[in-house]
């Protein structure tokens, strides 16, 4: 039996936030191309800003560049992400090195690509892929951070994870170093997937049954992004807060 094609909506929040002078998140999407990004960066004066407006705009530039111009690219859509990924590391690593003001900045990074049901999640650092599916919400993404490999090892419970004063510290970050190792996960999307990229601006306010009830009403997902950022804004607003949510459609 023929498997139905997937189409797919998308929409997307940005917002500083409380405490935040400047927003540091960037994000970038379209459903034409399948490709959805979302980025949170890092490093003194505006060099956060700069890392992570690069990085999208890199790797939208390769992914939907080759969209328009490669007919066989659909067929090599998680070599060229991660290709796009390395690109925009090499780009950032590139411009710190020869800018003093800029040394040290980088951003995380969260991407998804999809053609039909086929479905791929790469990360950089600790913004997060979430998939609700049938009432259940998965965490698809593995924060590269100081804690959470913690958590993995048995060194340290959830519980404390989430009160460590080292739960800011990333272990992957892209454009900080020379070489990096994006995440890829392989997904097969259903018609009614949502799925929600996020930097952890989102994260940090907000636990993941929570986000869970803020996703389930049957609203546009427009209204679905305002609820989340004004609901991470309310509970303390401390860092910029990005949410991209893509639904799965019949």
């Amino acid at each position: 039996m023929a498997t139905a094609i997937v189409h797919y909506t998308a929409a997307a929040i940005t917002d500083r936030g409380r405490k935040r002078s400047s927003n540091e998140d960037a994000f970038a999407f379209s459903v034409e191309d399948g490709v959805y990004v979302v980025c949170d960066g890092m490093g003194g004066a505006a060099a956060g800003e700069i890392a992570s407006s690069l990085a999208v705009d890199e790797v939208m530039r390769l992914l939907t560049d080759q969209g328009q111009n490669d007919n066989g690219r659909r067929s090599e859509l998680p070599e060229a992400a991660e290709k796009a990924i390395l690109a925009a590391n090499d780009l950032i690593y590139s411009r710190a090195q020869r800018n003093n003001r800029l040394s040290g900045m980088g951003t995380t990074l969260v991407a998804l690509t999809v053609e039909d049901r086929r479905a791929w999640v790469l990360n950089i650092g600790d913004s997060r892929c979430y998939r609700l599916r049938k009432g259940l919400l998965e965490q698809i993404t593995i924060d590269h951070s100081l804690v959470e490999e913690q958590v993995r090892m048995g060194r340290m419970s959830r519980a404390e994870a989430l009160r460590s004063p080292l739960k800011n510290v990333i272990t992957r970050a892209l454009g900080t170093q020379s070489q990096i190792t994006p995440d890829v996960f392989e997904l097969e999307a259903e018609p009614g997937d949502l799925f929600l990229l996020c930097s952890d601006g989102l994260t940090r306010e907000l636990s993941d049954p929570f986000i869970h009830t803020l996703l389930t009403p049957a609203l546009s997902l427009e209204d679905l992004c305002s609820s989340l950022v004004n609901a991470a804004k309310k509970a303390g607003g401390h860092d910029n807060i990005t949410c991209l949510l893509v639904r799965a459609e019949a």
